[in-house]
């Protein structure tokens, strides 16, 4: 009795003048492991300098999304059993976050149906971000008692006005359109035409395609709650903010209130001054620097696997947050989420500086 071979969690194809990177675990929503971002480092420094490569096309298969993030199941298990393949996954992933940053040559980013965490960090920091009217984008991890990370306290701290931070804290996620608004993705293009992008992208120049594939976004429903979102967020404790929600008359209000108070109160603090902090750093590589301190220490945290338990595993959506409350979680504690790591620092910036 024969088995048929595991299929590639990453779809490698050379077409054209394209490089072609497929997420290929749609059963679960692409949701990233160690061996994908190993793959899409290899296959993007490989193409660096490879002169029949013009332009590379990150998408995902199956219909339902790019990815999901990474995969937190597996983060769970690694967490109870006391392991390192977490903290090694991060390692790996978040320096292709920069090297798709930095890329010397255009990656076009398809940021298709669920766009969720890690999908961020691999899609929102390539140089053409495109969404449809499928896309759902977020980075949710207060919700599962952790913080942004891949880069995205960068995204969200440089979005207009408070948007971002409300995103954060609420753990709530933008339309297509809004994600053009906020600076995560640049042009809209309607999900029949993907098909007509990977085929043109193989043969015509990239602003040729994009020209006759993208259209004008339809408006940003987030856009249209920016002035009491604003008003509301801009304070630098969570506190201040809850204060100034729970006085607003806006629905919106109190349903962002609702959705702080019941994400981990621990991760929506040093969210919070995660975001503050992002905004004051200088480069992509120095806020992924700060991330993994941050993402380093929660895993040290009860919070990250409770809300992976309560969301994901036994989907009792019953977290139980400890600490419970924030006025239990001490300044003290939101500062130690920003230690120096020792060895176990990243690196990224040193070797920014270095190059």
């Amino acid at each position: 009795m024969t088995h048929d071979a595991e299929p590639a969690s990453v779809l490698v194809h050379h077409d054209g003048h394209l490089g072609h990177l497929v997420l290929n675990r749609p059963r679960a929503l692409n949701a990233l492991t160690a061996e994908m971002v190993q793959s899409i480092g290899r296959a993007l420094t490989e193409w660096a300098t490879d002169d029949a490569v013009h332009v590379v096309l990150i998408t995902g298969s199956g219909e339902r999304g790019l990815c999901a993030g990474g995969d937190i199941v597996g983060i769970h298990r690694d967490a109870e059993a006391g392991g390192t393949q977490t903290a090694s996954f991060w390692a790996a992933e978040y320096p292709v976050n920069a090297l798709i940053a930095g890329y010397p040559k255009p990656i076009v980013a398809l940021m298709d149906g669920i766009v969720f965490g890690g999908g961020v960090g691999l899609s929102a920091h390539a140089a053409v971000r495109l969404v449809t009217e499928r896309s759902t984008i977020g980075m949710p991890e207060t919700a599962i008692g952790f913080v942004p990370d891949v880069g995205g306290t960068l995204l969200l701290s440089r979005a207009p006005g408070e948007l971002g931070t409300h995103l954060a804290l609420t753990a709530d996620t933008m339309t297509g359109p809004d994600a053009i608004a906020l600076g995560f993705a640049d042009r809209f293009l309607r999900s029949a035409r993907i098909p007509e992008l990977v085929a043109g992208l193989a043969t015509q120049e990239l602003q040729e395609v994009l020209a006759a594939v993208t259209e004008p976004a339809p408006p940003a429903p987030l856009l249209q709650q920016r002035h009491w979102i604003n008003a509301c967020y801009a304070v630098d404790t969570v506190e201040a903010i809850l204060g100034r929600l729970d006085a607003s008359t806006e629905a919106g209000a109190v349903a962002a209130a609702a959705s702080i108070r019941s994400n981990s109160p621990t991760a929506v603090k040093v969210t919070l001054a995660s975001l503050r902090r992002a905004r004051l750093l200088p480069s992509l590589e120095s806020v992924l620097e700060q991330e993994f301190r941050v993402s380093q220490h929660s895993l040290d945290r009860p919070d990250f696997r409770e809300g992976i338990r309560a969301r994901v595993i036994d989907k009792d959506q019953a977290p139980r947050w400890n600490p419970a409350t924030l006025a239990e979680v001490s300044d003290a504690e939101v500062e130690a989420h920003f230690a120096d790591l020792g060895e176990r620092e990243l690196g990224l910036a040193l070797a920014e500086a270095a190059s």
